[in-house]
């Protein structure tokens, strides 16, 4: 059975449960149910053309395409301030449901990092749909065969090692930092050099001119299958399946890590009601469950991970409160 079709058995047992959850109150099925009455807005805090722009216009077919709403659904490009010009937006549309944020996980970071005084959890959680973990990579003929090798070498000296990244403060530097705190490593000592594109990290590596690249999975993988580089370890709960089946995780390595979560997921403006966060959780868990997403998934090298509801809302406040102890460590906390 491949991979993808996996995946869509998973994803459909998730939606098929998820919309049951949603329905079995007595009174809910009792009210006219609330849907779209008018167009309904994906804010996106990224530029058209990114991955995130390819998700969020896949969003945007599979609500039209599968009949989910009956108004039409558009794609709102507002990039600036690392997702927090998006958020500004999203805020003048306060308690109407027909604004959705597609959100990544500087939504943690910028309230941490005191870049904005919105707090997280004044917006509406309406389901998370993938999460893309960190991983460690070196050139293919890297001396470094494992996560232990990497960590011996830090151990005797911190300063050794360069690290490739596009972002210090973000969720792949924060993983990182996680895993080598737990290691035993002084996590601020670590040498970081910030490219501007995962591509310029990753050529950088494949020149020898640093060490190692951290970065999603979904940048590592294109160079491992290349044959430029080898992925270390991968900081996340459990070992992934897929093309990342022989990958250890932190753990597995010694390291009691389980990863800062780079994830997306979709929040709905402050106020909106509790039946309709229901219905967009519902809708979403059928968006998730398509073939073109499940595709796009497998394409980009991300696994689903849909959850609604109070699901979500613990699993934020976890990853949340994982992000700020790093964050703290590395003394970004404002």
């Amino acid at each position: 059975m491949s991979w993808i079709r996996v995946l869509k058995g998973m994803a459909l047992c998730v939606a098929g449960l998820a919309a049951a959850s949603l329905n079995w109150a007595p009174e809910a099925r009792a009210q006219s149910p609330w849907k779209p009455d008018k167009p309904v807005e994906i804010v996106l805090p990224t530029g058209a053309g990114g991955t995130n722009d390819q998700m969020a216009r896949l969003i945007q077919k599979a609500l039209q395409d599968q009949k989910l709403v009956s108004v039409p659904t558009l794609v709102m490009n507002k990039a600036g301030g690392n997702q927090s010009l998006a958020v500004v937006y999203l805020n003048q549309h306060a308690a109407d449901p027909h604004y959705l944020l597609y959100s990544t996980a500087t939504v943690f970071t910028n309230e941490i990092a005191g870049l904005t005084k919105q707090r997280y959890t004044e917006l509406t959680p309406i389901a998370l749909l993938l999460v893309d973990y960190t991983v460690i990579s070196v050139k293919a003929d890297s001396p470094l065969k494992s996560m232990r090798d990497l960590v011996a070498r830090l151990k005797a000296d911190p300063e050794s090692i360069a690290f490739g990244l596009v972002s210090r403060g973000g969720p792949n530097h924060l993983a990182a930092a996680q895993a080598m705190k737990a290691a035993g490593i002084e996590s601020k000592k670590l040498k970081l050099v910030v490219f501007k594109t995962n591509a310029e990290t990753a050529t950088a590596v494949a020149g020898g001119h640093i060490h190692a690249m951290v970065s999603s999975v979904s940048a590592a993988l294109p160079q491992v299958e290349a044959g430029n580089a080898r992925i270390l370890g991968i900081a996340a709960p459990q070992r992934q399946t897929g093309k990342l089946a022989q990958v250890p995780t932190m753990r597995e390595e010694g390291m009691n890590a389980t990863g800062i979560p780079n994830w997306r997921g979709i929040m709905g403006a402050k106020g909106i009601t509790a039946e309709q966060s229901a219905f967009w959780s519902r809708a979403f868990a059928k968006v998730t469950a398509t073939e073109d997403w499940l595709q796009q998934l497998d394409k980009n090298n991300v696994a689903p991970h849909y959850l609604a509801g109070d699901d979500l809302t613990k699993w934020l406040a976890a990853a949340y409160e994982d992000t700020r102890t790093v964050m703290a460590d590395l003394g970004l906390v404002k």
